[in-house]
């Protein structure tokens, strides 16, 4: 065994030690304030003999440790305070793999037991009025923090309670922030900004992980602030601070009875009386697809959505599906309703590096042959790779935006440079 390792599993026996010698005073976890229990874990730490080897800033994170599985989410809990930890993933009481700087890795802390993990679970699904069960075994909740937790348990899975913490920044990212991480370049950011300005619907599409509820963040921070914006989310995680009459709607889970559920097609529904200016519609999955290309096409310009697709072009087809799960209709309505409802397709992609990137802007031009017609403005063009990183940058199309009466009707003085059109024709 390694040093670093049996440093690690000493630290782990001290803090079970510790964690059940407290707890056996129950009086003490039970009804002490939280300033008192703090104080006596750590004067047994202090005074345990096994701590002396350890440094002081160990014994503080160890203080921490046995705090947080009284009264916070146990060993969770300094990973979700730990801002470089953007994901963590639970596969069982005894299974913890966390994502950090794009790098996925086991680490040797686990749960003492199923049931604690259990007992966690129920905390942070109660925290939201949520329920999960065996016989509702699958949930979307989140933390207090914003971060996006999806449960399911058994018998779905397999090796125990298995849940997924998605962490977001304190603060959204901005689009200039993401222009500096490389995610795009500074003229397709522009172009992108004058779009949401002049009301453009936008449709964001990508993979698991590639960044979509982000990058909606950061489109959405150039909204005009005199606007009145409705958010519709299975779990609120959207961080929309710059507009002032915003509603941030989260569906509900049916209760015990199966009774009481608000699903996302009720919330855009209700939505439509409630004068919004613009609808964002956090994710797509089903039939609710319909509602929201109906909200688009009945003057709510410039909403904004996303789905899983592996391309742009594979999302026309996924919002087709969608659709026609919830409705009766001839598909040829179904393209054309998609077809007249967005405008554009922003799609994002994890490349081989773990970058998350836009790869392709694209307008929604019309039908032709039966088919939606898109037209690329931008494409992601690789050009190599420098010290492990893929080098490459979007390029914008030859070909202009077909669609610029909403950019003129805005008053976009540059209107003729963001569609790409020569200047002065």
């Amino acid at each position: 065994m390694k040093p670093a390792e049996a440093e690690e599993l000493l630290q782990e026996e001290l803090f079970r030690a510790m964690r059940a010698e407290v707890r056996s005073s129950l009086d003490v976890t039970q009804t002490a304030d939280d300033g008192e229990l703090m104080t006596r874990i750590e004067r047994k730490a202090l005074s345990d003999s096994r701590s002396s080897a350890m440094t002081s800033g160990e014994k503080r994170m160890l203080v921490r440790r046995v705090y947080d599985s009284f009264r916070g989410l146990d060993i969770l809990q300094p990973l979700v305070d730990d801002k470089s930890v953007t994901e963590i993933m639970i596969n069982g009481h005894q299974e913890i793999f966390i994502e950090r700087e794009g790098e996925v890795q086991r680490i040797p802390q686990s749960f003492e037991s199923r049931e604690k993990l259990e007992d966690i679970v129920q905390t942070i699904v109660s925290g939201v009025n949520r329920i999960v069960n065996e016989s509702s075994p699958i949930v979307d909740a989140r933390l207090k923090d914003g971060s996006r937790v999806n449960v399911v348990l058994p018998p779905i899975a397999l090796k125990g309670p298995t849940m997924t913490i998605r962490k977001f920044p304190e603060q959204p990212m901005t689009m200039n922030e993401l222009v500096r991480r490389g995610a795009l370049d500074e003229e397709s950011a522009e172009v992108l900004k004058s779009l949401v300005r002049s009301r453009y619907n936008i449709f964001i599409s990508g993979g698991t992980g590639s960044g979509k509820t982000t990058f909606l963040n950061a489109l959405s921070q150039y909204i005009p602030p005199d606007e009145r914006v409705i958010t519709i989310e299975d779990s609120a995680e959207l961080q929309i601070v710059t507009v002032p009459n915003l509603v941030s709607l989260e569906t509900r889970n049916a209760n015990v009875e199966g009774k009481g559920e608000i699903s996302i097609r009720d919330l855009i529904r209700s939505s439509l009386r409630m004068r919004p200016n613009r609808i964002v519609v956090g994710e797509v999955r089903g039939a609710e697809a319909l509602d929201m290309l109906q909200a688009m096409n009945t003057g709510h310009d410039g909403s904004l959505s996303t789905g899983h697709a592996n391309s742009a072009k594979d999302m026309l087809s996924r919002l087709e599906t969608m659709v026609l799960s919830g409705a009766d209709l001839p598909i040829e309505v179904v393209r054309q309703q998609i077809s007249s409802a967005i405008d554009v397709f922003v799609h994002l992609s994890r490349l081989r590096d773990r970058s998350r990137r836009v790869v392709e802007i694209s307008e929604v031009t019309g039908m032709n042959g039966g088919q939606v017609e898109l037209r690329p403005l931008f494409l992601f063009k690789e050009e190599g790779e420098r010290d492990g990183r893929i080098a490459g940058r979007l390029q914008r199309s030859a070909e202009p935006m077909k669609h610029t009466e909403k950019l003129q009707n805005a008053g976009a003085a540059d209107w003729r440079r963001i569609a790409g059109l020569p200047e002065g024709g």
